[in-house]
This record gives C-alpha cells, sequence and structure tokens, in this order.
C-alpha cells in the first residue's frame, strides 16, 4: 500500500514509522524545512520536504497513485485542501483528515473527506462514558478558560515511560485526561505506568504548553 502523509508534526511522524516498520511504501511532507531536515535524516527517502497544499508537489510525489492520502496538520484548513484536492483532481481512493476542532468536523464530512479523526472528540467521549451528562463542561468553554488539550507521544527516549503518573512531575493544574496504547483508549489512573509509544492526552494552561511537553520530552 503507497500511503502519503502531510505534516510532520509527531502524528504524521510516529504514523510513519508504524507503517514502514508493517512493510508499506510511505512517504511523509513537510512543509518547514527545519523540521523536514530532521524528519530526513531519521526517516531517509520516507520524507521529504514540500507543502502538500500545492498541486504540483502532489503531482510530483504521486497522489494519483496512493492507496490513501492523511492529512494530519495542526491547521484544519490545510488537513481539508489537501483532501479535497486529492479527492476531486486524483481521484484518491480514501482520504483520511485530522480534525484539530470538532466545529469543523460536519465541514469535512459535508465535503467528502472519507475519515476524520478529532483527539479532542475523542477525550469528550471517553468523558462522557464516566461522567453524567449534565456534569460534564462544553468543549467551547476550555478556549474561553485559557485551556489546551495537548497529545504528546512518548518516545523511547523519554524519560516518562515506566513511571506511575501519580510520580510524573507536571505543571499545577495539568491533568492527564487519557492515554492511547495500541490503538486503546484507557482512562489513566495515578496508579497508571506510562510505557513508550503510549500517546499522552493531558489538559493545560495555555501558557504552561511548553513547560508540560518538557516535562515529558525530557532532554536527549
Amino acid at each position: 500500500m503507497y500511503c502519503i502523509i502531510i505534516g510532520g508534526g509527531n502524528v504524521g511522524y510516529y504514523l510513519t514509522k508504524d507503517l514502514v516498520a508493517a512493510g508499506h511504501e510511505v512517504l511523509l511532507l513537510e512543509k518547514n524545512r527545519t523540521r523536514a531536515a530532521q524528519l530526513i535524516e531519521e526517516l531517509g527517502d520516507s520524507a521529504i520536504q514540500g507543502d502538500g497544499c500545492e498541486v504540483r508537489i502532489m503531482e510530483e510525489v504521486g497522489f494519483g497513485r496512493a492507496d490513501v492520502i492523511v492529512a494530519v496538520t495542526g491547521e484544519d484548513e490545510d488537513n481539508l485542501v489537501v483532501c479535497q484536492m486529492a479527492k476531486r483532481k486524483f481521484a484518491s481512493a480514501r482520504t483520511i483528515a485530522r480534525v484539530n476542532s470538532p466545529i469543523n468536523e460536519p465541514l469535512f464530512a459535508k465535503l467528502g473527506i472519507d475519515t476524520t479523526v478529532s483527539s479532542t472528540r475523542i477525550i469528550f467521549n471517553l468523558i462522557e462514558q464516566e461522567i453524567e451528562s449534565d456534569q460534564v463542561v462544553p468543549l467551547a468553554a476550555l478556549s474561553k478558560g485559557n485551556l489546551e488539550i495537548v497529545q504528546i507521544e512518548l518516545s523511547k527516549q523519554s524519560p516518562i515511560p515506566g513511571k506511575a503518573i501519580a510520580d510524573i512531575a507536571m505543571p499545577t493544574g495539568a491533568h492527564i485526561i487519557a492515554v492511547i496504547r495500541e490503538n486503546i483508549a484507557l482512562l489513566p489512573s495515578p496508579e497508571m505506568r506510562l510505557l513508550a509509544n503510549d500517546t499522552v492526552l493531558a489538559l493545560v494552561a495555555a501558557d504552561r504548553e511548553g513547560e508540560l511537553r518538557g516535562s515529558f520530552v525530557g532532554s536527549y
């Protein structure tokens, strides 16, 4: 299977690694030159520098023969453009888009995107399963309260794997609200030990996001 991934953040990076390990032909596009250089150094021919929203780049990397196009940038507008072009100009069989704001999900569906993935929606569903509906804080209140949902993939180099959640030093007010392990979403407990390749979803004040990421990434 030939898979083209647009967006070289943590999601795109780990997805590329997993697909390559599974034996698929994969190409990861990242438009930021500095980040692209890092990806190329580690992933070799599976990564290139280029703007996946440009038709010329789409043609060069083979959108027409790709089995699946995956857009996982941090911008919903870019992800929508990539998937729409893949469908309309290149007749791609399957498109998958990351949706950062759940408000945009109906628009993606209306415009024919095959599959959307929203980590915010996943968290909302997890919370709904455990808390009565009249106790759930609306997601719109997060932005008004200057809060962010942060997604962090734990690498083997991180100092966190093996530690219990209760033993992790995080910024005041930050909370781990879900752990995704082997494609299964888990509700965390203080005793849960995190593992390499876990995806951690945390709630934190916007101005302390960098501090939170630093405590999980550590020094290399």
